[in-house]
């Protein structure tokens, strides 16, 4: 891979972070991800997501979401390869079905949210979050088929692209919907779309990213991304962009590279996982206070940043990560929980799994070796 002696190098430090991270001393209760457990998780996910009446939409579709409708799109098809099972469940037909539809009458729907109903800026924001996530659902389903592109995909990325902002703070980047919430509808949560939109041109069949139409778009994607190391941009907003570089490649030079891995190995925690509290500066509404304690969402979207990024899956950081995670997996329902940065969430409450349902589908993401093919 890419730079493997370089983040060798770097990970030769691990021998110096043995106290931080090589003596992972929890043991799992088990040496293996359940797989079987994860997809029954996820598929129950998205057929409770698709019937929950606020994720209804015109036209009879619904909206997808990063918290659940995103990590399953990407692990469900690396579950049912490694389950040996052939075709989608109905549920992830169903929203295929949705977003080829809304793809399709791309001027017709209404965006997820509207500035008469949810306030200015809502359609501008939500019409760029539906079109990078049309983009990277689709590339996941014809790589999940083993097809060249669709048209519905191109199609897709053909809605995405003229919505790439081209001047000011968020020049080469997309609006996102701001809600407060971290860390998916938040003022930060740019890089996170930026970040989704270099995975889908990344993993696009056919050397898309190659493709000398759309060179000026990514060179501004890149050049976006590279602004998420100034300022005060935090630990998790590093990782994000990591994460696109891994994968879309000429965002960072060797020497950033290294030092976003440093600081992610160097606040690791002794039990193998991350926590959220150490990833950034994040204040919950209800004043509760987000536990510095390892977190399902945290250790896996980490763990798959630094596994995509070359840090060899037998190096001690990564075999601690997965340890925790397999450990971590309930028995009962296949999910690795997680914590809501928001608030101290009701169990009760429907929002209370966003944050699992995110940990469980990245998790599947971080402990395969699976690669998109192109």
């Amino acid at each position: 891979m890419r730079q493997r002696s370089t983040l060798r190098l770097c990970l030769a430090g691990s021998l110096l972070l043995t106290a931080v991270v090589g003596g992972a001393s929890a043991a799992p209760s088990k040496n293996e991800w359940n797989a079987a457990g994860a997809a029954q998780f996820l598929d129950q996910r998205l057929t409770w997501w698709r019937a929950w009446p606020k994720a209804e939409r015109d036209h009879g579709t619904h909206c997808i979401s990063c918290h659940t409708a995103l990590p399953i799109a990407l692990a469900r098809p690396i579950l049912r390869q490694s389950l040996g099972q052939a075709a989608p469940t109905s549920a992830e037909q169903a929203m295929y079905a949705d977003i080829t539809k809304r793809v399709a009458m791309w001027r017709e729907v209404d965006t997820f949210y509207t500035d008469q109903r949810n306030g200015l800026p809502k359609s501008s924001e939500a019409r760029a979050v539906e079109a990078v996530l049309n983009a990277l659902f689709l590339v996941a389903r014809d790589n999940a088929a083993g097809r060249q592109m669709a048209g519905d995909t191109r199609q897709a990325f053909a809605n995405m692209w003229p919505l790439q902002m081209q001047t000011g703070d968020l020049k080469g980047g997309f609006a996102w919907l701001t809600f407060k919430l971290e860390p998916w509808e938040s003022e930060s949560a740019t890089y996170w779309g930026a970040a989704l939109a270099a995975v889908a041109v990344a993993d696009a069949p056919e050397g898309y990213a190659r493709t000398p139409e759309i060179a000026k778009n990514v060179d501004a994607l890149r050049a976006y991304l590279r602004t998420g190391l100034g300022g005060n941009h935090s630990l998790f907003t590093h990782m994000l962009v990591l994460w696109a570089d891994a994968r879309l490649h000429g965002i960072l030079e060797p020497a950033q590279r290294q030092a976003i891995l440093y600081q992610l190995l160097a606040v690791q925690s002794t039990d193998g996982g991350w926590s959220l509290a150490r990833l950034s500066t994040w204040q919950r509404i209800d004043g509760t206070v987000i536990p510095d304690v390892s977190d399902g969402f945290a250790t896996a979207i980490v763990t798959l940043a630094l596994k995509d990024s070359g840090v060899p899956v037998t190096d001690a950081p990564i075999k601690a990560a997965r340890a925790w995670m397999i450990g971590h997996q309930d028995p009962k329902t296949g999910a690795l929980p997680a914590t809501s940065i928001n608030k101290l969430r009701d169990p009760s409450a429907d929002a209370y799994l966003f944050m699992t349902d995110a940990a469980t589908g990245f998790a599947t993401l971080a402990l395969t070796d699976a690669k998109p093919s192109h």
